[in-house]
């Protein structure tokens, strides 16, 4: 299993309107090849600032690294583009590539 992290910041004044973009967005990622999951996160602490942009952390799981190769390779010039085309300079992104060392289940 392999993690893509996509972390946004947004401008705060765009911020509903990008959230609506990026949940279609995110629904369209989840129908290439080898997407299993994915999950968006909220940096609540940052969020609270007054005035402060938005920021949220975007965890697709995929199958495995060929999947994410794939997505690069056939996907990802033209999904980054939807973003960009639309909001310009008004978000930025940073992206991640994790796998799990070790993972275990709480005990309840």
């Amino acid at each position: 299993m392999i993690i893509y992290e996509v972390n946004l910041t947004v401008d705060h004044n765009i911020a509903d309107e990008y959230a609506e973009w990026l949940a279609e967005h995110v629904r369209e990622m989840l129908t290439l090849p080898g997407f299993v999951s994915a999950e968006w996160l909220v940096d609540t602490h940052y969020n609270e600032e007054e005035g402060a942009d938005t920021r949220w952390s975007i965890q697709y799981r995929l199958g495995s690294h060929d999947d994410l190769q794939r997505y690069f390779d056939e996907h990802a010039e033209r999904m980054r583009a939807e973003g960009l085309e639309r909001f310009g300079d008004r978000f930025s992104a940073t992206r991640r590539i994790l796998r799990a060392r070790q993972s275990e289940e709480a005990i309840e």
